[in-house]
């Protein structure tokens, strides 16, 4: 192992599962890892997928099977599409809406953001939004 990916591997912390991330993390909860040159600053998942499988093919994002932004274990760790991460990541997880609607295929309208990541609406919720809306213009 390189000088680098030593550095690297010396702030994960591994256990049997996950591999916790022990040095900087972002606002969202991802590693973050700099080695000056190679890499730059990076998302340090990313960097171990990098280490250990050679490259991330091109046009995918990681996915953590695991759910845990912090862990940095490449076997947790799947090249999905982008659309395919957005429909796996937390909204995805969510039974209900926050005002307690559930989420099925009558109540829940598919939509894409401007940049193309889907998102799912609560039918009742938005046809609230629009009665109250109305009934403000009138």
């Amino acid at each position: 192992m390189n000088k680098r990916g030593a550095r690297f591997w010396a702030k994960a912390e591994k256990t049997e599962s996950c591999w916790e991330w022990r040095g900087t993390r972002d606002r969202a909860g991802y590693g973050r890892f700099s080695d000056g040159r190679r890499f730059g600053t990076n998302i340090a998942h990313r960097i171990s997928y990098l280490l250990t499988h050679g490259s991330i093919p091109a046009g995918l994002d990681l996915d953590h099977l695991c759910r845990n932004r912090g862990c940095v274990n490449p076997d947790h760790l799947e090249p999905v599409t982008h659309h395919e991460n957005c429909l796996r990541g937390a909204q995805a997880q969510q039974t209900h809406c926050i005002n307690g609607h559930p989420f099925n295929e009558e109540n829940t309208r598919i939509r894409v953001h401007r940049d193309g990541s889907p998102y799912r609406q609560c039918y009742p919720c938005v046809l609230e939004r629009s009665r109250r809306s109305r009934q403000r213009s009138a």
